[in-house]
């Protein structure tokens, strides 16, 4: 299973001060070198992490793969476009959520999902979509042809309750079956940290996890290079009992 780095609250550091360290391209190349197999970041409408100037250094410098989640509007798309990272991640976003709360709901916004899908495939980016572990959405996916799709594991990384979480962690595994049985590429994320994403790695059929916060605090203390490899072993560790899915 690969790991995507997220490294948007390195940014959330830098952008406190308004100054120009830490430097997230800085802590990109760090977690290409520890390991990571991608790097994510987030351009927020409201740039309160990830700055264009960012985005443009970072596709010059990545070797692995960028990719850029961001919501489905105008100007992101003709950002996009011009800078070209190799996947989208469409996502939702309002201003005042302190993180994402939620998957795209795809069926309320099933023709700007299309056009938005067929204006970044022009550019020849790979376009996805976050959303919830609900067959319905799934359902919709089908018919707008996305490359991929990334799974919220939100619900389920927040859960207190173990059974609330394992209620949460069956959803997940369902809305992966169901995405497999139609031929769609599976990722997932958000809210993992080095204990609850045992059980997502655990589920055979999903190719990527996106992880940023945990790597991010867990870097204060040792570094992000040591905090990417400690992910990625324990992301190897647990690949070897994964579920049997397909």
């Amino acid at each position: 299973m690969k790991l995507g780095v997220n490294v948007d609250h390195v940014a959330t550091l830098r952008q406190a001060r308004k100054t120009i360290e830490p430097d997230p391209v800085w802590a990109a190349i760090e977690a290409e070198l520890a390991g990571a197999d991608g790097i994510t970041i987030h351009l927020r409408e409201d740039r309160r992490h990830i700055q264009e100037r960012d985005l443009k250094i970072l596709r010059e410098v990545i070797r692995t793969k960028l990719n850029l989640e961001m919501a489905p509007t105008k100007e992101m798309v003709k950002i996009a476009c011009s800078v070209r990272p190799d996947t989208v991640t469409l996502v939702p976003e309002r201003r005042e959520e302190v993180t994402t709360e939620g998957g795209l709901d795809i069926a309320s916004m099933l023709d700007k999902l299309r056009r938005t899908n067929e204006n970044l495939k022009l550019s020849k980016i790979k376009v996805g979509v976050f959303i919830d572990p609900v067959i319905k959405q799934l359902a919709v996916c089908k018919k707008i042809n996305f490359d991929h799709i990334e799974i919220n594991t939100g619900k389920y990384s927040e859960a207190k309750d173990p059974a609330v979480a394992e209620k949460e962690l069956m959803a997940i595994r369902n809305a992966v079956v169901e995405a497999l049985d139609n031929n769609i590429k599976v990722n997932a994320g958000h809210g993992l940290n080095y204990k609850n994403v045992i059980d997502i790695v655990r589920i055979d059929g999903i190719e990527e996890l996106n992880i940023g916060h945990s790597i991010i605090a867990r870097s204060v203390f040792v570094g992000i290079r040591r905090a990417v490899e400690e992910m990625v072993l324990t992301i190897n560790k647990a690949s070897e009992s994964r579920d049997r899915l397909i």
